[in-house]
């Protein structure tokens, strides 16, 4: 007998095509929504990345480019050639700030061409070092005889990644201030941060997560104990705050000869004559800031800017917004320059035009082996901060501190890396094998700057100016010196150190036992000792920051002898008797008291400070009232080398910190964040509604079929 087959009725076969449709469409949105959410912000923003290749891709968010630094991977430098070198060692680094901010610019180019990094900008950076450290070779080959082989290593960059080497950990250099408060590493370089983007009205930082409440940091500074045969002296020279406004992109010490060496501006005091040009002779007839005219030695180190919308008057000029260093220049409240001594012997006299950085303005893709710097608040110095800028609580003020190296080589006023011939003294203050101790320039910059806010109408934060591709992390903070005191001056100042004695310039007297006057408008309740006053075992200042530690691996020994003449250069010791090691003298703790307001010298145990340190007031409900004060219109032109900088009004209160709901900012450990009301998780939210849709659709689409199934059954007989 046949099989005969019911016909479906016409709905049936609807309903099915309907259930099909529906769940092509719900398919379809999902697979496409999840397909622009993979690509969507890839290369170096939020939401994707970029690999090292440069190839877009999902994964960290890349920050900035990354190239090894040349001056490292030298050999010895001949002399003969130090200049040739130098001037292509600055090419190197203006090509790495035109990829960075090619880079930055090209975000619609880069989403479209996932190739285009590594073919339009990693790729050309290459050939264009590659042809630098040819040069380079062949400048050192024409002294020595000799071309360096393998320099072609040096040459390719990549793209540094969120997280991608943990710039803030420990790099074998000095040991971690962070008190591990920071969690370590430079956490979200991508930067959103609460505020989008890489934050900081520059485009390119700081963000929220460079910050951190001073307040929850644990005390961590160290003092060496001092032997008995220590160099116990403090000799205070005063040179102002560059109230004058000096300023310029240059650096004389890494890139003489090249205008706009550093990508950013520096502040100066000492020495007026220093500029990418200035010879040995232009800085020993230079004017000079000190108050003593018998140092001409400059000091110089990046600005501090305040990004708070108002434009400064460099913004179109190089080093100023051409290099992403954007905000008003803050002058400093203070600025303390100690030569200290060492506290294992007597120190010999620095040679004149000894070049001395210190920190590494690169730190933020070199690694922190030679980060020195470090940044804390007044009344809260015995902690102190290296990857982060520190929330000053109401009524403190930002400080930036910086212990320069204090061993010489006893030969070379420079060096080819401009590292090499100096270094640091390790725990103890023993000076490398082959190092004779130096008098150490411990220096110390004050501001009144309010606490930063992110986002907002008064969107506010404090930056220092950076390489840009170095996103203005606060690791990269360095300081620059030169010294050209006077042969009679420098003379005073070792015999004052290794005597025991607290003196300076501009002291009547000099010798053990004489008076010297007291800082002016002193406070009645601050103490400083008379200057020529005599101190066997002076106190280490309260604000002094702990000596950096020389590199891990150098040998060790104790320090030579000075030498007869000053000014004479030391044969150095390799050993020495053993000192008799003696306990520290008790050091009370300072008395907190208001800064001192005139330019004169001021003793650090005078600086300011809140009357109680360790108490840590309330936050506020609300940030303080800010006016953005505009800069004023200065007379020379954006690129001239000296700009006229105001100084900060006197007497202007700090505002009260802002509290982190009002301004995402870190809060102090123990307490609650608060919840967010904008940001990654709502942006997310907003954009998933078509793969809710096609949700819908497609569970509509499964159920119509299902029904329509079971009501037909099978229909054959």
């Amino acid at each position: 007998m046949g099989r005969t087959t019911r016909r479906r009725p016409r709905a049936g076969r609807r309903t099915a095509a309907a259930s099909i449709a529906l769940i092509l469409a719900g398919g379809g949105l999902i697979a496409v929504n999840s397909y622009a959410a993979a690509g969507e912000g890839q290369g170096p923003w939020p939401g994707g990345g970029t690999t090292q290749s440069g190839t877009l891709g999902a994964g960290p968010v890349p920050a900035t480019v990354k190239c090894p630094e040349v001056a490292n991977g030298l050999p010895e430098v001949p002399e003969a050639a130090r200049a040739e070198v130098d001037r292509e060692l600055a090419t190197m680094d203006s090509g790495i700030t035109e990829a960075y901010q090619r880079f930055a610019e090209e975000r619609e180019q880069i989403e479209r061409d996932p190739q285009f990094v590594q073919n339009a900008i990693l790729g050309p950076l290459r050939s264009k070092r590659e042809a630098g450290l040819d040069r380079i070779a062949e400048a050192i080959g024409r002294i020595t005889g000799e071309r360096p082989q393998d320099l072609g290593a040096l040459a390719p960059c990549t793209l540094q990644t969120d997280g991608a080497d943990e710039p803030g950990q420990d790099g074998g250099g000095e040991d971690d201030q962070n008190g591990g408060q920071d969690g370590g590493g430079q956490d979200d370089q991508n930067g959103d941060g609460g505020q989008g983007g890489n934050g900081g009205q520059a485009g390119n930082g700081p963000e929220a997560s460079d910050f951190a409440d001073i307040r929850t940091v644990s005390p961590d500074v160290q003092e060496p104990p001092l032997l008995r045969g220590a160099s116990r002296g403090t000799f205070t020279t005063d040179c102002g705050v560059n109230a004058n406004g000096k300023f310029n992109p240059d650096n004389v010490i890494v890139a003489p000869g090249v205008s706009n060496g550093a990508h950013h501006m520096h502040d100066y005091v000492g020495n007026q004559a220093n500029d990418a040009f200035a010879s040995d002779d232009d800085l020993a007839a230079g004017a000079t800031t000190c108050r003593d005219q018998g140092d001409r030695s400059t000091y110089y180190w990046p600005v501090l800017r305040l990004q708070n919308g108002a434009a400064e008057d460099d913004a179109q000029a190089d080093g100023g917004g051409k290099d992403q260093n954007v905000g008003k220049i803050l002058t400093p409240s203070q600025v303390t320059l100690d030569f200290v001594g060492n506290p294992r012997g007597k120190v010999t006299a620095m040679p004149r035009f000894l070049r001395i950085i210190t920190g590494d303005a690169k730190a933020f893709v070199n690694g922190n082996a030679n980060a020195n710097a470090s940044w804390s608040c007044t009344g809260f110095e015995d902690r102190q901060l290296k990857d982060k800028y520190p929330i000053c609580p109401q009524g403190s003020k930002v400080v930036r501190s910086f212990k320069f190296q204090s061993c010489w080589d006893g030969r070379n006023a420079d060096s080819a890396n401009h590292r090499t011939h100096v270094a640091f003294t390790d725990a103890s203050g023993r000076c490398p094998g082959g190092f004779v101790p130096v008098p150490q320039l411990v220096q110390r910059i004050v501001y009144d700057v309010p606490p930063p806010v992110f986002g907002g109408a008064e969107a506010a934060v404090f930056a220092l100016d950076s390489f840009p591709e170095q996103l203005h992390k606060p690791v990269t903070d360095h300081g620059d010196f030169i010294n050209v005191f006077d042969e009679k001056l420098m003379r005073e100042l070792v015999s004052c150190l290794n005597e025991g004695r607290r003196c300076g310039p501009g002291d009547p007297a000099q010798a053990p036992g004489g008076d010297g006057p007291e800082p002016k408008d002193a406070p009645a309740t601050a103490t400083a000792a008379p200057t020529g006053s005599p101190a066997p075992a002076p106190a280490a200042p309260a604000e002094q920051q702990p000596e950096a530690p020389a590199r891990p691996d150098a040998p060790t020994a104790d320090p030579a002898p000075a030498p007869a003449d000053p000014y004479e250069p030391a044969t150095p010791a390799t050993s020495a008797a053993p000192a008799t090691e003696e306990p520290a003298a008790e050091r009370p703790p300072a008395e907190p008291a208001p800064e001192t307001p005139d330019a004169d010298r001021a003793r650090p145990e005078a600086a300011d400070a809140p009357a109680e340190p360790a108490a840590e007031p309330a936050a506020p409900d609300a940030p303080a009232d800010r006016a953005a004060a505009p800069s004023p219109a200065r007379s020379e032109p954006a690129t001239a080398s000296v700009r006229q900088s105001p100084k900060a009004p006197a007497g202007t209160e700090t505002p009260a910190p802002p509290t982190a709901g009002g301004s995402n900012i870190p809060v102090p450990a123990g307490e609650a964040a608060p919840q967010a009301v904008e940001g990654g998780l709502a942006e997310t939210g907003a954009q998933l509604w078509p793969s809710a849709a096609g949700a819908v659709l497609l569970i509509v689409g499964v159920a119509l079929l299902r029904v329509r199934t079971r009501r037909e059954g099978p229909r054959h007989r």
